[in-house]
């Protein structure tokens, strides 16, 4: 019998990986998180080190070069979180094979799967990723302007997607479309004819190197066609993905912050002592633990078969929410400083701006 219940207690095999992955978070990828974001480009080195975790091939199968793991959405919330305190923006980049992964072995067959996932069973990163994001003002994830219109052999697709991390590195990409009845997945090579990406120059997730993809009368045979498509899975699982990188970055807030304002001092004594400052980091610290427990409660339960729809999409409000308050509070807390590019504030603010506008970009 199904229960309302969610046990978040980690097992050891987590336990370990968190250490792992906070230890490469804060030796590693906090470090060079700054010289990434303006030179505009993900790094290589940090790129292989999170793809050596191995998060991508858990759920393979081991006959395709994976682990053959049951899937842990609860694991990879956990993962993306952690990572995310080091730096959110080569997180979402690394990660996007983790989310075709996922794609593929939710919504395709045994067929698809032995085409399209040997070329990601790798230790570094190879890329692909999943497209459902437009530039519009306007988007609404369940009605996709690009459209697939079926012909005798396939499809042919239409449209413009954007905000595709790692875009350039990809081998394939999951192209979702609206055909004359529903809204479909299909597997897109980046070489197909009629493909073509460009670079976006955006406020935040500059490392995260996202791209526009372009269709033009794109051919897809049908074969390569989901044929399990769940878009409401995918939104909920990208949810809990998107929600967990703001809990990290909001706790790389609040853990740079609270040093800086026990030492610097005004009027002669620290500023934390002002009731004003303190009263901002507790609240900045109440959010984080409201957001996390939010989105460990959804991401429990699509672990545990449950529906988790409501829970995954009450936890983006939230995070869409108290992510951008809590990085304007931290900038507010540093003052002048939190302006200048000395200081890391400016470039998490920028990063958590995007938790608004991804759409279907992490997939855990």
């Amino acid at each position: 019998m199904s229960t309302p219940l969610f046990d978040l207690t980690l097992t050891e095999e987590q336990r370990i990986t968190r250490e792992s992955m906070r230890r490469l978070a804060r030796d590693t990828l906090s470090n060079q998180a700054r010289a990434a974001d303006d030179a505009a480009a993900a790094d290589a080195g940090l790129l292989d080190a999170i793809s050596g975790f191995g998060l991508a091939l858990m759920p393979m199968p081991e006959a395709l070069g994976g682990v053959g793991m049951p899937r842990s959405p609860l694991s990879n919330a956990l993962a993306v979180e952690d990572l995310a305190q080091g730096d959110m923006s080569h997180t979402l980049a690394a990660l996007q094979p983790l989310s075709a992964v996922n794609a593929l072995m939710d919504f395709a067959d045994e067929q698809q799967q032995e085409r399209w996932l040997p070329a990601l069973a790798s230790e570094t990163f190879v890329g692909a990723a999943v497209a459902l994001n437009e530039p519009r003002a306007t988007f609404e994830p369940t009605m996709p302007a690009t459209t697939a219109r079926k012909e005798s052999d396939g499809y042919t697709l239409n449209g413009v997607k954007s905000l595709v991390p790692m875009a350039g590195q990809c081998q394939w990409f999951v192209v979702i479309a609206a055909t004359e009845s529903e809204v479909a997945a299909f597997v897109v090579p980046a070489d197909a004819p009629g493909l073509t990406i460009a670079a976006e120059a955006c406020m935040g997730l500059r490392s995260a190197n996202t791209a526009t993809l372009t269709l033009e009368n794109v051919r897809v045979p049908a074969h390569d066609r989901l044929p399990h498509f769940d878009l409401d899975r995918l939104l909920g699982l990208s949810r809990i993905g998107q929600c967990a990188m703001a809990v990290g970055c909001c706790q790389a807030v609040m853990e740079y912050a609270i040093p800086y304002v026990k030492e610097r001092k005004a009027f002669g004594e620290p500023i934390a002592w002002r009731q004003s400052v303190a009263f901002m980091v507790a609240n900045m610290g109440i959010e984080i633990e409201g957001m996390r427990l939010m989105m460990l409660r959804a991401a429990s339960r699509a672990e545990q078969g449950l529906d988790f729809h409501r829970e995954a999409y009450l936890a983006q409000l939230q995070c869409m929410e108290k992510a951008m308050e809590i990085g304007t509070n931290g900038i507010q807390l540093f003052g002048g400083a939190g302006f200048v590019r000395d200081y890391p504030l400016e470039m998490w603010y920028r990063n958590l701006r995007s938790i608004a506008v991804l759409h279907g970009s992490l997939m855990v």
